[in-house]
């Protein structure tokens, strides 16, 4: 049986378009993840970026990689419903943690994040991968937007750096150009969304935001989990999130003492 908060159609939908909105995945947490979030600001970890550059307004915080020292982010990891929706959505009979990431856009941000697809940045590779994106404030212009579709591309997007648009790895000719998808008329997926709904998508699919260009702050929480097929790669350079001294081989599954398996059928 799925999960209660989801559907045979979106289990469809993911697996063709691999992307879907999951209402309320994280609403019972959203306080919590709040004020993880507001902690997370405060002190923050070692991968911590301001995405601005000089003249431009507003502020772009992300950060990510910190569940292990933020209790509030922990407590969502291990006790939220998330890896069992994954667990539906991905057709996997186990689900392993990867990583959190927080993006914050504070009033008055109009800087957009850039289209991209997060595998190539990753050192795992696999059919079955989900990213959850919730936010914590309603969300009607900045909202997550996808291409429905683009994690069957025969070549992956290439990797860029958001604050230098420099490429991410010496070597570019396994990718294709990053795609201007408004331009071109691709199959563009976006919903307004209430504090603690999510969008699930795989890991390759092409997605961005746009600025904030409200009056209220847009907080936003990832969650990056793993299915069965999921196994470590080797780049062509230090991957995002880079992980220093995992000690994994290529084809290993991610080792489950920094990635634990969070939930199994």
């Amino acid at each position: 049986m799925l999960h209660p908060l989801i559907t045979e159609d979106h289990v469809t939908a993911y697996q063709r378009d691999g992307v879907v909105l999951i209402k309320g995945l994280f609403a019972p947490f959203v306080e919590e993840i709040r004020a993880g979030i507001a902690r997370n600001m405060a002190e923050p970890g070692p991968y911590a970026a301001e995405n601005l550059k000089e003249g431009e307004g507003g502020r772009f915080f992300d950060d990510y990689c910190n569940w292990t020292r933020i209790a509030e982010f922990e407590n969502v990891v291990r006790r939220s419903e998330a890896a069992a929706v994954a667990g539906d959505l991905m057709g996997s009979d186990r689900v392993q943690t990867f990583h959190d990431h927080v993006l914050v856009k504070e009033p008055g941000t109009s800087k957009p994040t850039p289209w991209h697809q997060d595998g190539p940045y990753y050192f795992v590779e696999g059919r079955q991968t989900i990213s959850f994106w919730s936010p914590m404030d309603p969300v009607v212009e900045a909202s997550l937007r996808c291409v429905a579709g683009s994690h069957l591309w025969e070549k992956p997007v290439l990797p860029t750096r958001w604050l230098s648009e420099a490429n991410f790895y010496p070597e570019d000719d396994a990718y294709m150009p990053v795609p201007d998808p408004d331009a071109e008329g691709m199959d563009i997926r976006e919903w307004e969304m209430e504090p603690g709904d999510a969008v699930a998508f795989n890991y390759g699919i092409l997605h961005g935001a746009r600025g904030n260009a409200s009056s209220a702050r847009r907080r936003a929480f990832s969650l990056r989990l793993l299915g069965d097929d999921a196994r470590y790669v080797e780049r062509p350079g230090r991957t995002s999130p880079p992980f220093p001294g995992h000690g994994m081989q290529p084809g290993e599954r991610l080792r489950e003492d920094w990635f634990p398996v969070l939930w199994q059928r």
